[in-house]
C-alpha cells in the first residue's frame, strides 16, 4: 500500500508539473502568434496569392505589433530566466564541518531510494525543508573534469545528479534540543522529497514558477526613472498574470510531492516519528519564547545572546520542570544529542545566533561596543541590570523635559537625585497647571520624528490619567529619536556567514520582526517597572536574574519577586499607587533613596 500511495502522490505531482509547463507552451504560444500571422501574410505575398494595396496594408498593421510583442516576450523571457529567486538566510554547514550529519543524511538518503541532497545548511527557525539552489544566480558549483575521448562516465553523472540535487536547511533548534534519532525520523519525510524534485517535469515546473515568482520582484524594485519604472510595471503585471494562472496547479504540484515523500517516509522509524513530531512542537514553543522574552531584551541593547540554540535546551529543561504535562521529556536529555553530529556546535550555534538576531531585529552597520556578544553567565549583569538603568535614566530624562521637581531627600536641604519616589508622586497627584514649571517647553516629537514616534502606538496614550498620558507620550517621542540616530544594516560579523548572506537583500532588515512596536503605555509600563526593580537592587540588596522562560527578572531574598504588572498598571492608569507601597515596605523597597543610572 505504501507503494502505491507513492506512486500515486507522485503521479498527482506530475500531472500538475505537465499543466503548468502547458500554460507556459500557451503563454508563448500567444506570444509568438502575431509574428505566425505575419509569416502567414508575407508568405503569401511572396508566392502571389495576397497581393492587393489592401493586403499590404494588412503587412504593416499585423507586422508592428508582431515585431513589438516579440520584444516585449524576449525580455519578459530573459528576465525570468536571469532574474536571481529568492534564497532562505541561512549557514552553510561544509561536510567537513559535520561529517557524521551528512553520514546520517546519506544513510537516510539510502534507504529512502532517493537522491542525497547536495549540501546543508541551517536555519534559526524550527523548521526544516529543501531548497533549490542550482539557478545561475546562485553560483553553481564547477562541472565535473572528464575525458573529452571517452565521454562522461557513471562517476560525472553522479556528480552532476549531486550537484543539481536540493539543498537539506534544518532548523538549528531541532539539532540542540532533539536526539539523534529523534532528528533522523523528522528529516526523513523532508530528504524523500529529493525524489520527486529529480523529476524532469517537476523541476522545470518549480524553476519557472520561481522564475515569475523572481521577475515579480524586479519588476517592484525601487529608485528607476520613469520609462523603466513604466516598463517594470509591464514587466509585473506579465508576471502576476502568469502566476494567478498557474498558482492552482503549483500548489497541488507541491502537496502530491509532499504526499509522496510522507508516504515513502512511512517505513522509516515510523513509531519515532510519533514522538519525535511532539518535540518538534516543543522545540517551537521554546524557540518562541526564548526569542520574544530573553533574545528581545538583549538586542534592544544591542547585545546578542551568543548561544541561543544551547538556551533552547535550558528553557525547554525548565519547562519540564515546571510544567508536569512535559516532566517526562527532560528524561531523553540522557541521550546523545543531535548537535554532536557537528565538530563543533559552539561555533555553528554562534553563527546561527547572530543570524536570528539580524533577521528578527537587524544589527547596526557596524561591529562594536554598541553590538556586542553576551554569554548567559553575563546576561543579568549586562543586559537585565543595564535594560533596567536605561529605561530609568530615559524616564528621569522625560521627568526633567516636563519640569517635574525632583523630590528631596528627607535629612537634606537639597534634591535626592534620581529616585522612584519622585515617579511615584507625579503619577499619583492630580493634574493641574501648577505641576509644570512656567516657561519649560512641554515634548513633541518634530515632523521629521512623527512618524517615528507614531511607531510606539501613540493612540493608545489617551487611556489612563493625564499625567501617565503625557509622559507615554514623552518617552514614545524620546525613544523615537534614539532609535532613528541608531545606525542599522548589515555588520561585519555578518560575513562569517559565508557567500550566501549576499543573496538576500541586506537593506530589509529584520525580515521577520518578531513583536509589535510596544504602544505608549506598554512603554510606561516598561519604564516604570525599571525604576521599581533598580530602586530594589539599590536599596533593598535584590539582584538582576534571567529566567528562561519570562525573561529578565528580579530576585529578592534568593527567589524570584512576584510579578508588579497589576501594581504597576494601577499606578499609570488609574493613578492609584497604594498596592505598589504597600508591596514596596513589604519587601524593604525604600523609594526615597537615590538609585543609580546608567
Amino acid at each position: 500500500m505504501s507503494g502505491i500511495g507513492v506512486e500515486a502522490g507522485a503521479q498527482a505531482a506530475r500531472s500538475r508539473a505537465l499543466a503548468v509547463l502547458r500554460l507556459r507552451s500557451r503563454a508563448l504560444a500567444v506570444a509568438v502568434l502575431p509574428a505566425a500571422a505575419e509569416v502567414i501574410l508575407l508568405a503569401g505575398g511572396s508566392t502571389g496569392h495576397l497581393v492587393g494595396p489592401g493586403w499590404d496594408a494588412a503587412r504593416w498593421v499585423v507586422g508592428v505589433p508582431a515585431v513589438l510583442v516579440l520584444l516585449a516576450a524576449a525580455g519578459i523571457a530573459l528576465v525570468v530566466a536571469r532574474a536571481r529567486p529568492a534564497v532562505s538566510p541561512t549557514i552553510p554547514i561544509p561536510e567537513a564541518s559535520a561529517p557524521d550529519l551528512y553520514r546520517l543524511v546519506r544513510d537516510l538518503a539510502d534507504r529512502l531510494d532517493v537522491p542525497a541532497p547536495s549540501a546543508i545548511a541551517l536555519t534559526p527557525d524550527c523548521d526544516s525543508w529543501l531548497e533549490d539552489r542550482t539557478h545561475p544566480a546562485h553560483g553553481p558549483p564547477p562541472r565535473p573534469a572528464h575525458d573529452e575521448i571517452a565521454g562522461p562516465g557513471p562517476g560525472f553523472r553522479a556528480q552532476r545528479r549531486a550537484a543539481t540535487a536540493p539543498v537539506l536547511v534544518i532548523g538549528s533548534p531541532f539539532l540542540w534540543w532533539m536526539r539523534v534519532g529523534e532528528l533522523r525520523a523528522v528529516l526523513a519525510p523532508v530528504v524523500a522529497g529529493t525524489g520527486p524534485s529529480a523529476h524532469p517535469d517537476i523541476a522545470a515546473a518549480r524553476r519557472y514558477v520561481r522564475g515569475l515568482d523572481a521577475a515579480v520582484a524586479v519588476a517592484m524594485t525601487s529608485g528607476r526613472c520613469a520609462v523603466t519604472r513604466g516598463v517594470c510595471a509591464a514587466l509585473g503585471w506579465v508576471a502576476r498574470l502568469l502566476l494567478r494562472a498557474c498558482r492552482e496547479h503549483a500548489t497541488l504540484m507541491e502537496r502530491g510531492v509532499a504526499a509522496a515523500a510522507a508516504e515513502r517516509a512511512q517505513a522509516v522509524d515510523y513509531g519515532l516519528r510519533i514522538v519525535a513530531q511532539e518535540q518538534v512542537g516543543l522545540a517551537y514553543a521554546g524557540w518562541d519564547r526564548l526569542l520574544t522574552k530573553v533574545a528581545l531584551p538583549a538586542w534592544r541593547m544591542g547585545r546578542w545572546p551568543s548561544r541561543l540554540d544551547a538556551g533552547v535546551v535550558a528553557a525547554l529543561t525548565e519547562l519540564s520542570r515546571r510544567d508536569r504535562l512535559a516532566e517526562g521529556f527532560a528524561s531523553r536529555l540522557g541521550e546523545r544529542p543531535a548537535c554532536d553530529l557537528l565538530e563543533e556546535p559552539g561555533t555553528v550555534d554562534e553563527a546561527a545566533s547572530l543570524l536570528a538576531a539580524r533577521l528578527f531585529h537587524g544589527v547596526p552597520a557596524e561591529s562594536g561596543p554598541d553590538w556586542a556578544p553576551v554569554d548567559w553567565q553575563a546576561y543579568p549583569e549586562e543586559v537585565v541590570d543595564r535594560t533596567w538603568r536605561a529605561d530609568a535614566a530615559r524616564l528621569h530624562r522625560v521627568l526633567d523635559s516636563l519640569g517635574v521637581r525632583p523630590t528631596f531627600a528627607p535629612a537634606a536641604s537639597g534634591p535626592g537625585g534620581p529616585t522612584l519616589a519622585r515617579v511615584l508622586d507625579h503619577l499619583t497627584e492630580p493634574a493641574h497647571p501648577a505641576c509644570v514649571r512656567p516657561g519649560v517647553p512641554q515634548p513633541a516629537a518634530p515632523d521629521e520624528e512623527s512618524a517615528g514616534a507614531a511607531e510606539y502606538g501613540d493612540e493608545d496614550t489617551g487611556s489612563g490619567t493625564e499625567r501617565g498620558s503625557v509622559l507615554a507620550a514623552g518617552l514614545s517621542a524620546a525613544l523615537a529619536r534614539e532609535e532613528a540616530c541608531a545606525p542599522r544594516g548589515a555588520t561585519a560579523a555578518g560575513q562569517a556567514l559565508g557567500s550566501e548572506s549576499a543573496l538576500w537583500d541586506e537593506g530589509a532588515l529584520p525580515l521577520f520582526p518578531l513583536q509589535p512596536p510596544r504602544t505608549a503605555r506598554e512603554l510606561l509600563a516598561d519604564h516604570v517597572t525599571a525604576m521599581v526593580c533598580c530602586a530594589a537592587v539599590d536599596t533593598a540588596g535584590a539582584a538582576p536574574a534571567l529566567d528562561w522562560l519570562d525573561g529578565p527578572s528580579l530576585l529578592l531574598g534568593g527567589e524570584r519577586a512576584p510579578d508588579l504588572a497589576p501594581k504597576v498598571l494601577s499606578l499609570i492608569e488609574e493613578g492609584d499607587s497604594g498596592p505598589l507601597r504597600a508591596w514596596l515596605a513589604e519587601t524593604g523597597i525604600r523609594p526615597e533613596k537615590p538609585v543609580r543610572l546608567v
